[in-house]
């Protein structure tokens, strides 16, 4: 019976911080989901938000999938480790402005259906990535979370910024969670152990060494007066490296 317990709760703290992560990651998707279905008839808006939210749900488990069966190349889950750290940082050190999104926005529902999955998808590797990382390729867990996130960034948006605006340690939470994950990914990849045997012989340091190198590099990013190229060049590294471009999808001049 403790033995059932204690998996429960390893389930439930696990499917907490999936929802935790890809809320955090997250907020700006949902803008470009409205943007995308602005320009089309009321009765039309509703249905091409329900259908791109579907298709992009189904986009991130065949994303997730990828990068799971990518993680058997040898020291890919080490780059993988780092990559979350960076991510971690890049969530806590971001500046609290607004970002430009901008999308173009369709005059038919499956134009908009289309846009809405493809911007989804391509603002979402890093949603994947932390999932996957922190659920180590549980899919059980992986897609319960995603039933729950997705919905919520995409009909509660506004609720959850605020939410994240009010308690900002929640920010902090979700790279914490990201470091750990980082450390776990880094200590089960089996080529690096067989070259570094520390990773692997020391799960937890390695955890909380990561853990706080992604808060300790968030911080400093976030409060010590910063050189604008370095920043600018820190940014565009940590996107290339995710595959996320900074600059969302142009909007159609008017």
């Amino acid at each position: 019976m403790e033995g059932l317990e204690s998996t429960l709760v390893f389930d439930v703290t696990m499917i907490l911080q999936v929802v935790l992560i890809d809320l955090a990651l997250g907020g700006d998707n949902s803008i470009v989901i409205g943007m995308a279905a602005k320009n089309l008839p009321k009765h039309l808006q509703k249905r091409a938000i329900l259908y791109g939210t579907g298709g992009a749900i189904c986009l991130r488990f065949i994303m997730a999938f990828i990068v799971s069966w990518l993680f058997q190349i040898p020291f890919l889950k080490t780059v993988g480790a780092i990559l979350l750290v960076l991510i971690g940082i890049k969530l806590i050190g971001a500046d609290d402005q607004e970002e430009d999104v901008h999308v173009e926005a369709k005059d038919s529902l499956w134009a908009a259906v289309r846009t809405i999955i493809m911007a989804d998808a391509l603002m979402s590797l890093d949603n994947v990535l932390g999932i996957v990382g922190v659920t180590n390729n549980h899919w059980g867990l992986l897609m319960f979370g995603m039933f729950i996130s997705v919905p919520i960034i995409v009909f509660g948006s506004t609720i959850v910024v605020k939410v994240m605006n009010r308690f900002p340690i929640l920010i902090y939470i979700g790279g914490a969670i990201l470091g750990w994950a980082s450390g776990g990914m880094m200590a089960t990849d089996h080529y690096l152990a067989q070259y570094v045997s520390l990773a692997a012989e020391n799960p937890t340091e390695l955890k909380v060494i990561l853990l706080v190198i992604t808060i300790a590099g968030g911080f400093l990013w976030k409060h010590i007066p910063k050189n604008k190229e370095v920043v600018e060049y820190f940014t565009i590294c940590s996107s290339a490296l995710t595959s996320i471009p900074n600059s969302r999808p142009a909007a159609s001049s008017t």
